[in-house]
This record gives structure tokens, sequence and C-alpha cells, in this order.
């Protein structure tokens, strides 16, 4: 039986597990962080196969020349997907559909920070480039308010240790509905509809993520969803895709990409795990 590497104990281990075993993959933790790593002696477990490039490249990096594994999806995947900005760039390019968005690199001055911003039409979404899970993001309805946002980032910012000094200024898009389209080896393989609770949206939330306390429902994605998704992951070359798409009135469009996607506690396509399988096992082949 293959022995697949995954850096994630959380639900996406859990949820693939028996259903790779029975298809050939013996699912694996490879412990990843909060740990130590022992770098001039050969490690004590054996894999065939790693699952997605470890969340942080330094620990990455390490286990990576510890174990010689092909990865699912490698570090340039992972870094590719994390960078918003590069995404929408190069979605924008490809003439795929995205909101409107800026990118700005600190130290930006306030006169052409407010001349970015005054090119939006109604509020924006101040989003930092490199996080997950919503972390971070705000939205601002007037200058006041986005100048206040920016000066805690400025601080963070001006520490030398931070790596990444850009975020983004985008536009938002109200009553949006929110999906997570899944795309394994190319095919779009089902999603999900995230949605807060009534409770929460009448309290004036209206970040969508999970971790945020929104509820993910499977949903039959039309196929004009299914083929934006497919061509995401065709733009950015990642094989196992995570693709959120916000659908307005009269518009869909591509809001971020993941490529370390939790499998969501819904139904995906009834291949979806023969897909997934498939593509581990050629990683090896």
């Amino acid at each position: 039986m293959l022995r697949l590497a995954v850096t994630t104990d959380a639900e996406t281990f859990e949820r693939m597990r028996d259903p790779l075993a029975s298809r050939g993959v013996d699912v694996r933790h490879l412990r990843a962080k909060g740990r130590t790593i022992r770098l001039t002696s050969s490690p004590t477990e054996t894999f065939d196969v790693g699952f997605v490039y470890p969340t942080r490249p330094m620990e990455g990096g390490a286990l990576d020349a510890l174990h010689e594994l092909p990865w699912v999806n490698d570090r340039e995947a992972v870094l590719t997907s994390r960078n918003k900005a590069g995404v929408v760039a190069a979605l924008s390019r490809a003439g795929l559909p995205v909101p409107e968005t800026t990118m700005v690199s600190n130290p930006v001055d306030d006169d052409a920070l407010l001349a970015a911003a005054a090119e939006f039409d109604g509020p924006l979404v101040v989003k930092p480039n490199s996080t997950t899970r919503g972390t971070g993001i705000v939205r601002v309805d007037d200058p006041d308010s986005l100048s206040g946002v920016v000066d805690y980032l400025r601080l963070v910012h001006d520490y030398n240790a931070t790596g990444d000094k850009s975020y983004l200024l985008q536009e938002f898009l109200p009553a949006a509905r929110d999906y997570r389209a899944m795309v394994v080896d190319g095919e779009c393989v089902g999603g999900v509809e995230r949605r807060l609770p009534t409770e929460a949206r009448e309290a004036g939330r209206w970040k969508h993520n999970v971790h945020r306390g929104a509820e993910a429902t499977g949903v039959e994605l039309p196929d004009r969803h299914r083929r934006l998704a497919e061509e995401v992951a065709a733009v950015l070359d990642v094989p196992y895709l995570g693709v959120d798409l916000l659908e307005t009135e009269n518009r869909l469009v591509v809001g971020e990409t993941n490529a370390r996607p939790t499998i969501d506690d819904a139904k995906y396509d009834a291949g979806f795990y023969d897909r997934l399988a498939a593509l581990v096992k050629r990683q090896v082949e």
C-alpha cells in the first residue's frame, strides 16, 4: 500500500483516511511544526509521496530534503496560491473574472493610498496578501477607517522580520453568494456553498469562512461555476485546488484560491476519492 505523508492531522486527515485506505493509499501524519527535527540522521518513518507541501516553507524545506518526497501540491503550488495578488494578476491576464483589486506594497504614503482607494466605487475590503481563513480581512467604508486599518498594518510591517509587507485593496461585493469549488487533477469534482447562520447575517457579519463560523453545504454547482474553477486551476497549474467563487446578481468572480483546501464534510461528486487516489498514485509512477 502506498504511504502518503499528510502534514496536517485536522479535518482533512480524518476525512480522507478511510476512503483512501480502501483505494490503496495509507494516509499517515508527517508532523511539520511544533516539534524538533533531527537534520543529520535518516528519518525513522518513510513515505512514498507527500500530499500538500507544509504551510511553513522553512520546515517544509527541511522535511522535503530529509524525505525526498514527490508532492501532489509542491512548494511552488502552495506559494503560488498563497500570493493573493499574484493569483489575481495571473487570472486577470488570462481573461478570467476577478474583483477589482490593487496591491499596496509598504511603505506607501497616505496620498498614494487614498488615491488608490478613490479609484474604487463603494466600500473596500482590506486584505493581507498571504493569510488564510479570513485572517485580517476588514471592510472599510470611508477614508478615515481605511487610514486607521492601514496604520496597524504599517506597525506590523515596520518589524524587520515581517516577510510579507503587502496587502490588497479590493472591491466589496455585497450580498454575494460564496462557493468553494474543488478541482482535482484538472476536473471540478463538486463544491459547497458557505453561508453564515441567519442570526450572524442579521448582526452584520459578512465573512463566509468556515473557520469564522460559516456553514458549508454540499451543492450541485452549475456548469458555469465548474468550468471557471477548472480554468483557474489550469492557469495556476495546481493539481489539487480549492477555488472560491463569489456570485452576485450579475457577476461571477474568483475571490481566492487555496492549494491547501480542507476536504469539507459534505458531498462531492461520486468519483472524488477515486480521482484523488489516482492523482496521489501518479506522483510515483
